[in-house]
């Protein structure tokens, strides 16, 4: 693709009119692959790495990232060879997107479905903090000990585990509401550590991803990411 002026690349990309877009380069808050950017430069969407105050920003066109509310049941691959549905099957078939991430078949609640390759990265690499949050109805009540338990570490068959925070929200009928945070997403782990410390998991809903939420979503519906909620992601996993 032709190299266009920066200010319309941010433009295209729905984040802000093409003025501020000027004003912001004119501050010397953009970046093109790591230099700061003058009025008048140019970008090829396509390849340039583009950065407002340090977090990228998509501008390569057709990047589509889709935030899902998965069912129990729907496995969160591509494709299964045991013919299951798959959180893809969900969204459009084109452009075709691949899951960030995964959330087991027995487990609900948000993924992100994307083609944008950087933003896939930046959120399932640990060392970039973009955790994720969620509600687990677990049996019995694991109490204050429990809880600490959960963030100062719990050791599994795979290396110790553990959360970035954890809180009961409720308890009622012999089961208790935790939220608990992760920032990672090793297989099945949540449900593992409840189960290392007794209380195992009756059923797990992911509420976020970093800073994305939506309780409007319910199970097996979806909608497009926003330019400002990507950025949004990368500005998240910066903190």
């Amino acid at each position: 693709m032709s190299e266009v002026r920066l200010q319309k690349a941010i433009s295209a990309a729905g984040l802000m009119s093409r003025r501020a877009a000027e004003e912001l380069i004119r501050e010397g808050r953009v970046t093109v692959d790591g230099k700061t950017a003058l009025l008048g430069d140019r970008c090829d969407p396509e390849t340039s790495a583009v950065m407002i105050d340090g977090a990228r920003i998509p501008v390569a066109p057709g990047l589509v990232t889709y935030l899902v509310s998965k069912p129990m049941g729907v496995v969160s691959t591509r494709d299964d060879p045991h013919g299951r549905q798959t959180v893809v099957d969900l969204v459009p078939s084109q452009p075709r997107v691949w899951p960030v991430g995964r959330l087991d078949a027995d487990s609900e609640g948000l993924m992100l479905l994307s083609n944008d390759g950087d933003l896939t990265h930046h959120v399932t690499h640990p060392s970039n903090g973009v955790t994720k949050t969620y509600l687990a109805r677990v049996q019995g009540n694991p109490g204050r000990a429990g809880l600490c338990r959960l963030v100062d570490g719990v050791d599994l068959d795979d290396g110790a585990a553990r959360a970035v925070s954890a809180r009961r929200i409720d308890v009622s009928g012999g089961q208790a509401l935790i939220e608990i945070v992760m920032g990672e997403g090793r297989n099945r782990e949540v449900r593992r550590m409840f189960e290392a410390i007794g209380h195992p998991v009756e059923r797990l809903v992911r509420t976020s991803i970093g800073p994305i939420s939506d309780r409007t979503l319910g199970p097996g519906a979806w909608r497009v990411l926003t330019p400002s909620e990507v950025v949004s992601l990368y500005r998240y996993g910066r903190q």
